[in-house]
């Protein structure tokens, strides 16, 4: 797993090359944006428990035969694992918007996910809604203006929903 920075560098020094002013410049960018992505992290963080909680909630809703007798959710272990599973993909989430790479969220965490929730008869589309509901919960609380770093965080807000993006993709 490399940051930002590690990844700019590695690979200038695999092709033997000093870092180009486009690098230095994105580098600068992302540095003068770190309390914005550290900002967001710590709203979503600090939020993790009613973004997930809600979000599988509203899920449950949408796709009531989930928590219904012979539903994937149904019974308090496999509701228990459902919240498990959201929670680990958010964190994942969050690592990635920290450090601006989603290389551990892919390596980490989705790499294999798919497969697992096959081999368990967990459907992966519902994984997949689940997941875009945390992301609206969690964008909608990041981009939230009050009391954080001013500025247009438009980039950031599509980083981070790509993020969800990718890992919804990944179950799917």
């Amino acid at each position: 797993m490399f940051d930002a920075f590690a990844k700019v560098v590695s690979q200038a020094d695999a092709r033997g090359e000093y870092l180009s002013s486009a690098q230095l410049d994105a580098l600068s960018a992302m540095v003068a944006d770190s309390n914005k992505r550290m900002d967001a992290v710590n709203r979503i963080t600090s939020n993790a428990s009613a973004i997930v909680t809600n979000s599988a909630r509203a899920l449950f809703a949408e796709q009531p035969s989930l928590i219904a007798p012979g539903g994937n959710a149904y019974t308090s272990r496999r509701n228990a694992a459902c919240l498990r599973d959201m929670e680990i993909i958010l964190r994942y989430v969050t690592y990635a918007i920290f450090t601006g790479d989603a290389s551990v969220l892919d390596d980490r965490c989705l790499n294999g996910l798919r497969e697992t929730y096959l081999a368990l008869g967990t459907p992966g589309a519902s994984v997949a809604v689940g997941v875009q509901k945390m992301k609206e919960a969690a964008i909608a609380i990041a981009n939230d203006s009050n009391g954080i770093t001013p500025g247009n965080c438009s980039s950031l807000m599509a980083e981070i929903a790509g993020y969800f993006d990718r890992a919804a993709a990944a179950v799917a």
